[in-house]
């Protein structure tokens, strides 16, 4: 039983990042010819989050890093700002995981977006302060939204498809250690 446990861990840590390759690789596939007028959701970061709050085993702070990171050089956005942003804030939702427990899920939504609303405005920020062009206003607060619309979109997902779920208040791990 021991050795189902580390494996399970291991191979939703890999699924994980596996699931953020696939969405970078669609992300980044040529499938229009023009602009878009509206901005996609950061589905990363939702996956990110979500992970986070329902199992922080999944998703350690390297793997967020790097992925994160890799996004952000894919992307060409400034490297490693957005990835720092990210990595800080799962780190937070990850202590707060065992208070989001017992809560709803409406609350966990909320708390999302606020940690969401949070690193984009820092964000947008030091952009600002650095003078680094960025995007239309539009289109930030866009993909802000689209972004909170969607988590609840992504824990279904996840919970259904990979089995990413809440652990129960008396669960503990395979070395008896309470999660």
């Amino acid at each position: 039983m021991v050795d189902q446990s580390a494996a399970r861990i291991w191979s939703m840590r890999a699924a994980f990042i596996a699931l953020c390759l696939v969405i970078m690789f669609f992300h980044l596939l040529p499938l229009e010819t023009m602009p878009r007028r509206w901005a996609a959701p950061d589905l990363l970061v939702a996956l990110c989050f979500a992970w986070a709050l329902r199992r922080p085993d999944y998703v350690p702070a390297l793997s967020v890093a790097g992925v994160m990171l890799l996004a952000d050089l894919m992307f060409q956005r400034p490297p490693g700002l957005w990835a720092a942003l990210v990595v800080m804030a799962v780190h937070w939702l990850k202590s707060r995981e065992r208070r989001q427990r017992e809560t709803t899920f409406v609350l966990e939504w909320f708390t999302v977006a606020g940690c969401l609303i949070s690193i984009t405005l820092i964000y947008r920020v030091v952009l600002l302060i650095l003078m680094v062009p960025s995007g239309p206003p539009f289109l930030i607060l866009m993909q802000l939204a689209m972004t909170i619309l969607f988590y609840p979109l992504v824990v279904i997902l996840s919970h259904l498809t990979l089995g990413v779920r809440r652990s129960a208040p008396g669960e503990v791990d395979r070395l008896g250690h309470s999660l």
